[in-house]
């Protein structure tokens, strides 16, 4: 809004604009800002609806089915301002208008009764106010992108497309985009691109090596997505590396977690765009048909005849200035800044002088000119023209040798580019055809080649953005979504303001240093003719003479020779190895010594070995990323310990949950519940010590993942309740956590799920984690992990592994501290994870705030991983990372491998406890006074670097204060409506004797039947009670999760409607929900339920006599159910079951769904337009098994509902079933067949 302040102009306020300013007041909230500016535009005369609209404008990008008219209009509004993007529901007034809109993914819960005496009640939930049922004459909710206005002059309810259709309909918008907005495939050019020469030599001055070669470029465009790796990121920070790295490696990207959502941009592709008007914008405060004079991109990244069309525009009044962005070799970082400060001034004189696009170049690179970072270049002049408030004024297009990789072009684009030409890789890429390293047949020529990059890079950036929970570019654009690590002052307050930087490091000495290297690799003074190979620096796979990895030959021969043979003297060989040169030369940590006491005290006072190792954990490995083999040895070794292993996202195996005849267990402590839900049935909650709501992971945070289809076998498949031979999507979100709310939401729910469980939430470290945590620990975590950027993984992209998240030692010790700082510390408890190896890491750990300590990689190594990183492709030699059969009988771990690696870690953590003066652990944690920075480090990057805020003592604000867990969170579950029905049923469910219960249910009664259905899985297991033994019949405005998790033998009959996530998790039981018999409204007609029903559900059955919000059976694997109408996303990811959708349905219905079946009522013939079929067909209703289970399912809802719609259709059965569409994935079927033709041959 600062860059729009030089253009902003008003007849309304005259030369008194300037007062206005600034426009969003300094360190305001976002919902403070959006104030501020709402009511600019405002009191500049637009009308409210109008403004909403401009502000949150609806998904209309991708929307086919909109109309022209309010598609104009949103096209003309982008011309003026990007989106406020991210969950809102935003409600405003101007005093005679009151209204509320919805983010355009339906983010947050909105709904609304209409009564008969001109009541409207709107809030985040039904049942705030008590209504008289016969009162009501409508039950409504907000839906994505729409808008809900009361008008109380006219005295009127006006429905969002009147609103909408009114406002599109003021101006002709139509006319003057057409007129206005230029499409850049509308432009010709007759120039020709130069040729590049010296093409080896820029490529080395530009970073390139045989690695970008092989791991990104050339995957970019086979794969045409993001290339995937595995097992993390083990190499050095850049700051610490001893090569010369690129300015981009010292930035993280930021991402969403639990403020916020991340977003799905495969299933979700209807939401996100890349298309962007660019170029000078007109006034804000003004609505001209002139303001829509910009030029239309449908992708960032710009072919070199796209570029050549704007490099050399000459029509449309457009002008383009290029300037050269490189400068004399041998000069210095005074050479550069100076270079900076001349292209600034040139910019701006590029505005003064009339040019609409100025291009930043450094074709000029030679053996005597350096190119500045086209990322240092391009934020330099953006922050300075937003400071002149000029940035509005002019396009800035890069012509960069050095953008080649997704992370790149997010980072020039968060930085103020508008468009970026990489030209050197689109020649490298073109060389490489010639020279045969494609062998992909449909890469023919240099068009295939942009095509096929434009598209990996598409969906690369696509997915970064979504990691914010950012579904438009213009909307990232400028947003500078990112944090350094080891950068100086100096250059932040330069070229990137307001960008986090928390330890400091690199200066403009060092860095035009590193510059200077790299450019000398590629025009060396001596043998300049020499250049005729790139480096291969060994920075993603370990080489030897290449960059520092925490897991290098050495370091794994030690640590495997030390656990398989308990030798102390080969762990102290991987100790030292790795406390004195890897994980010194790679990490913070490393930079960081022990003060110890003057006078140590004896070993044997310090806490046990034995003690100790019950604070450690094995990270998150789900059966089926690794095998079966090294799960359960993991399971076994820490269960001998006393420690804890993780059962990852797959579920575990319930003939795991009893002791083996030797006593031994293979059962996980820990049963983790992320966003894929797979196998998260009531009996595997029951049967948990921990229960880990995963919200990010290290190597990935802000993403989902994917198990391919080669990896889901038969037992894989019916621990996940999924279809072998089909591949499983988790989401990037929980799709019932949007909200700090929510996670307090989902900690009751599963505290009411298992009461003896300790609830743990796993956050990712970065800037603000500290904040985050606190919310967690106020929304009664009992447990939190904050995992560092480099844990390993089965799959992820190389950008997230390489280039998101922060290392730990920032986030522990920055949510210490603000824990500390806000009395919460006592309350939960801290743990860490990422590349822990040794005890030394382990006390570090603890003096910055953590008092139980997880290990991933360092146990699969024990077990025999060599650290191949082919674990995505199912071909892990030594049998670890595969579901192969014959590959899994190379596994040779053994559990006692981890147990005797444990207990050295636990040893070295005692030695240096004695050497501290320290006996207890307790006493260790955030005791920052017993470290320092290492006094003599005499490094070329590393003498700048500062860890002060890492290592300061955690202030202490209110008496008492405790700095590790004490006490235990207060879950009130002893309030709940569960217990209190719970003592009238005990004997019911102990005798397994039905029993017929009414009674009132309201809004604050949330999680309702979940302690129950425990109660009876805790007696019964998984095999429930007998249906419908436990009839409980409710009136009233259900809370949310109702239901939730409820076994076999419940069945909830409610009259009245309920909140999100009904049916959550459901696990054999019935829930049956319709409007109160004396109701006026039609119940298909109105909402029924809220958001997310039925997520992750395994079993059971669900009626509902009304309409569903949105991302209805979201997850669905296993459950039978019917509704009269839902939202956007419907059965989004489903995996099993059955889905009868008796009425309409929302855009995008199925994405992603690859698993079970949905009949959809379709009388109209529309629904395939609200598809998104990519992964499944629609299908007439033929095969005789098909239509007698739709009949059934319709029969059911029928009796139970007395739905007018299910007695009309039943009453005209022959000609009914005819409108039914059914849903059919396409891998589901396949694998159907394939199973009949076994069964066929095998008879």
């Amino acid at each position: 809004m600062r860059a729009r302040q030089g253009k902003a102009e008003s007849k309304l306020f005259g030369n008194k604009i300037k007062k206005l300013f600034p426009i969003a007041e300094a360190d305001c909230s976002d919902s403070g800002s959006f104030d501020n500016v709402l009511e600019l535009l405002i009191m500049s005369g637009r009308k409210l609806p109008e403004a909403a609209m401009m502000m949150i404008p609806e998904a209309w990008q991708n929307d086919k089915e909109m109309s022209k008219k309010k598609r104009e209009f949103y096209e003309y509004s982008s011309s003026l301002m990007e989106p406020w993007d991210g969950p809102a529901s935003i409600v405003f007034t101007d005093g005679t208008q009151v209204g509320a809109v919805l983010d355009r993914n339906g983010l947050r819960p909105s709904r609304f009764y209409v009564t008969n005496d001109d009541k409207v009640i709107m809030a985040s939930e039904v049942g705030v106010l008590p209504v008289d049922s016969k009162s009501v004459l409508k039950k409504g909710r907000l839906q994505p992108g729409k808008m809900f206005l009361i008008d109380f002059e006219k005295g009127r309810l006006i429905p969002d497309e009147e609103i909408k259709n009114q406002v599109a309909s003021q101006r002709p918008y139509k006319e003057w985009n057409k007129s206005q907005i230029v499409d850049l495939r509308d432009l010709k050019t007759n120039k020709n691109p130069p040729l590049t020469k010296d093409l080896i030599s820029k490529m080395k001055a530009f970073g390139y090596t045989t690695e970008t070669l092989e791991f990104m470029l050339l995957p970019l465009v086979t794969e045409l997505r993001d290339p995937l790796g595995s097992m993390g990121n083990d190499a050095a920070l850049a700051c610490l590396s001893d090569k010369p790295r690129m300015i981009y490696d010292y930035f993280k990207q930021l991402f969403a977690q639990i403020t916020n959502p991340p977003i799905d941009s495969i299933r979700e592709e209807v939401i996100m765009s890349l298309e962007c008007l660019i170029g000078p914008e007109g006034n804000l405060l003004s609505t001209e048909k002139e303001n829509a004079h910009r030029l239309r991109l449908q992708h960032p990244i710009l072919s070199n005849e796209e570029f050549l069309k704007i490099k050399n525009l000459q029509t449309q009044g457009w002008r383009t200035k290029t300037i050269d962005i490189t400068y004399e070799k041998e000069s210095g970082s005074k050479g550069l800044i100076k270079a900076l400060n001349r292209i600034c001034k040139e910019s701006e004189e590029a505005i003064k002088n009339g040019f609409s696009f100025i291009v930043l170049s450094d074709r000029e690179i030679n053996a005597n000119r350096i190119a500045l970072s086209s990322l240092i270049a391009c934020s330099t002049v953006h922050h300075h023209l937003v400071t002149k408030e000029k940035r509005t004024q002019i396009g800035i297009i890069l012509e960069s040798g050095e953008a080649r990789e997704v992370h790149h072009h997010c980072l020039l684009i968060g930085y103020g580019a508008d468009a970026i030409n990489p030209y050197l890789a689109f020649d490298v890429l073109s060389q490489s055809l010639k020279d045969g390293a494609l062998k992909d047949k449909a890469l023919r020529n240099s068009k295939d080649l942009v095509k096929a990059y434009k598209k990996g890079v598409a969906k690369g950036m696509l997915k970064v953005m979504a990691k914010m929970g950012i579904s438009t570019l213009q909307s990232y654009k400028g947003g500078q979504i990112f944090e350094a690590v080891g950068l100086a002052d100096e250059i932040i307050e330069k070229s990137f303001p307001g960008t986090p930087s928390r330890v400091q490091g690199v200066n403009f000495d060092v860095l035009s240093e590193e510059v200077e290297r790299r450019h000398s690799i590629g025009f060396p003074k001596i043998k300049p003719d020499s250049v005729t190979t790139l480096p291969n620096p060994g920075d993603y796979h370990w080489r030897n003479g290449g960059d520092s990895h925490m897991w290098d030959p050495k370091s794994i021969s030690a640590l495997q020779l030390a656990s398989r043979n308990n030798d102390e003297s080969a762990y102290w060989n991987f100790s030292n190895h790795a406390n004195e040169q890897t994980t010194k030369n790679s990490t913070l940590r490393g930079l960081m010594s022990f003060k110890y006491a003057k006078d140590p005290i004896p070993l044997e006072e310090v806490e046990s070995e034995k003690e100790i190792v019950k604070r450690f954990a094995t990270g998150a490995m789900s059966l089926g990323s690794i095998s079966t083999e090294a799960h359960e040895s993991l399971a076994l070794a820490m269960n001998k310990l006393g420690g804890k292993s993780n059962t990852g996202e797959g579920g575990e195996d319930p003939i795991r949950f009893k002791p083996l005849e030797n006593g031994e267990s293979k059962r996980s402590a820990i049963k983790q519940v992320a966003s894929g839900r797979f196998g998260v049935t009531m009996w595997y909650l029951t049967n948990s010590d921990e229960l880990q709501i995963k919200i990010a992971q290290g190597a990935k945070p802000g993403e989902g993942g994917e198990l391919p289809g080669t990896k889901v076998d038969d037992y894989i498949a019916k621990i996940r309740h999924s279809t072998p031979g089909v591949g499983l999507i988790s989401p990037p979100p929980h799709h019932d956590i949007y909200s700090i709310e929510d996670i307090a939401q989902l900690i009751h729910d599963l505290k009411n799920a298992n009461r003896a469980s300790r609830i743990s939430v796993k956050l990712v470290s970065e800037i603000g984690v500290g904040t985050i945590a606190s919310g967690v620990v106020k929304a009664k975590t009992d447990h939190l992990v904050i995992a560092g950027h480099d844990g390993g993984t089965g799959a992820s992209p190389l950008t997230s592994i390489k280039h998101a998240g922060l290392p730990w030692e920032l986030g522990i010790a920055e949510t210490h501290q603000t824990l500390v700082m806000n009395n919460l510390r006592s309350r939960v408890v801290l743990q860490t994870d990422g590349q822990l190896k040794t005890g030394r890491d382990v006390a570090i750990a603890a003096i910055l705030g953590a008092e139980e300590f997880g290990f991933s990689t360092a146990p699969l190594v024990t077990l025999g991983c060599i650290m191949m990183r082919k674990c995505h492709l199912n071909t892990c030699p030594v049998g670890i990372a595969t579901q192969d059969e014959e590959l899994r009988k190379k596994f040779h771990g053994k559990p006692e491998n981890v147990v005797n690696y444990l207990f050295m870690v636990a040893k070295e953590l005692r030695m240096i406890m004695a050497k501290l003066g320290i006996k207890k652990v307790n006493d260790l944690i955030g005791r920052v006074d017993l470290l320092e920075m290492e006094k003599a480090l005499n490094h070329w990057k590393r003498d700048g670097l500062d860890l002060s805020k890492i290592l300061t003592p955690a202030e202490i604000v209110y008496k008492d204060t405790e700095v590790f867990n004490t006490k235990e969170q207060n879950h009130n579950l002893e309030n709940s409506l569960d217990m209190a029905l719970f003592k009238t049923i005990k004997s019911n469910i102990v005798n397994r004797q039905r029993i017929n219960i009414n009674m009132k249910i309201g809004n604050i009664n949330r999680v309702f039947g979940t302690i129950i259905s425990n109660e009876i899985s805790k007696l019964w297991g998984a095999k429930g009670l007998p249906n419908d033994t436990l009839k409980i019949n409710l009136e009233g405005s259900a809370g949310q999760s109702f239901g939730a998790w409820i076994t076999k033998g419940m069945t909830l009959n409610l009259e009245g409607d309920a909140n999100d996530f009904v049916g959550k998790g459901l696990s054999g039981g019935k829930i049956i929900i319709y409007p109160p018999r004396d109701s006026h409204f039609v119940p298909e007609e109105n909402i029924l339920l809220g958001n997310v029903a039925l997520y992750g559900a395994t079993g059971g059955e669900a009626y509902f006599r009304g309409i569903a919000a949105e991302r209805f059976c979201v997850r669905n694997s296993g459950a039978r159910v019917v509704v009269e109408g839902i939202g956007d996303h419907g059965c989004e990811y489903m995996t099993g079951g059955r889905a009868v959708i008796l009425g309409e349905t929302g855009r995008n219905f199925g994405a992603g769904m690859s698993g079970g079946i949905a009949y959809v009522y379709n009388p109209k013939g529309n629904f395939i337009k609200k598809c998104n079929t990519s992964t499944f067909e629609l299908e007439d209703l033929v095969i005789k098994e098909d239509i007698n289970e739709l009949k059934e399912l319709i029969s059911n809802h029928y009796k139970y509902t007395k739905s007018t719609v299910a007695e009309k259709i039943l009453l005209n059965w022959k000609k009914e079933v005819k409108h039914f569409s059914k849903v059919m994935p396409t891998d589901y079927k396949r694998v159907l067949q394939e199973m009949d033709q076994k069964k066929l041959k095998a008879s």
